[in-house]
């Protein structure tokens, strides 16, 4: 078997693994398979003779380039307004897509966006992966107790997280992908039924300003205001709660806050368009 033949196959047998940790580390499978896809091509490139444990090494390199993507996210989150929003993935593993995606919850991803991408990496590489301190720390240039200490640091804030917070997140989420998927569908009696009679829209006053309406009571007129609508949204976890938020032009433009009562009916949509108030949420993109 020549060079590029063992190493095609060799890394072919690693990429569910690498899949795994790009996901864990970026929470995004578009972004994974970008950085699994890097890491092929510097594989590629390298010196063949100097790898003595293959997995390891991929593991390693994947998360140099994940790191690098969660670094350039921050600096591209501290800029006014500006959201990333990654494609979809598009492949021909759905099935281990929708697997991978439902192995890490929301309430956990939310935790980790939270996270510094140093504290990030030691968390997910140690306590997920089993990677040890002293192979994680030249990964991100501390020593192994520092290291250590990351993970420690990262790994409170996940066992402070309530339990209740993922069941919550995902019947949040149930009822508001309802909503969007009967708004854009134009489907009137779906729209009504995840409604709560007496629902309310406040948009914020920009928003008002960019679609001319103010605050809409009742499940009716609420429902024709959404009926059709809502092409570009995208649902996103906003300060804790599922919710949406349309970008246009890599700029965040509007968020919408959900609030789902017990019965699993929407009560209030808040619409949050002021600059300003943009720039101090706290949002979380879901992924389709």
């Amino acid at each position: 078997m020549d060079g590029k033949n063992w190493q095609a196959e060799k890394f072919e047998a690693n990429r569910p693994h690498l899949r795994a940790v790009a996901y864990r580390m970026l929470g995004s499978r578009t972004e994974a398979e970008d950085a699994v896809q890097e890491a092929w091509l510097r594989l590629l490139k390298a010196d063949r003779s100097e790898i003595e444990n293959l997995g390891g090494w991929l593991t390693t390199v994947t998360a140099r380039i994940c790191l690098d993507l969660l670094r350039a996210r921050k600096s591209r989150r501290e800029e006014p307004l500006t959201v990333l929003i990654p494609e979809p993935a598009v492949t021909h593993e759905a099935e281990q897509d929708a697997l991978l995606a439902d192995s890490v919850g929301l309430a956990l991803l939310v935790v980790l966006e939270k996270l510094n991408p140093a504290e990030r990496l030691a968390f997910v590489l140690h306590d997920m992966f089993d990677v040890s301190f002293d192979d994680i720390a030249p990964i991100v240039g501390r020593t192994t107790v520092a290291t250590r200490q990351l993970a420690s640091r990262a790994r409170h804030r996940v066992q402070e997280t309530p339990v209740s917070m993922e069941a919550d997140l995902a019947r949040q989420r149930h009822v508001v992908d309802a909503f969007f998927a009967a708004s854009r569908g134009g489907n009137m009696h779906a729209l009504l039924a995840v409604l709560d009679p007496e629902a309310v829209f406040r948009p914020d006053a920009v928003a008002a300003r960019m679609g001319s309406v103010g605050e809409i009571r009742g499940r009716v007129d609420v429902a024709k205001t959404f009926n059709g609508r809502a092409q570009a949204a995208r649902l996103a976890v906003i300060d804790g709660a599922v919710g949406a938020i349309v970008v246009i032009g890599g700029q965040l433009r509007i968020a919408l806050h959900f609030t789902v009562n017990e019965d699993g009916m929407v009560t209030t949509i808040d619409a949050m368009a002021d600059p300003q108030q943009l720039r101090r949420l706290d949002i979380v993109l879901i992924e389709p």
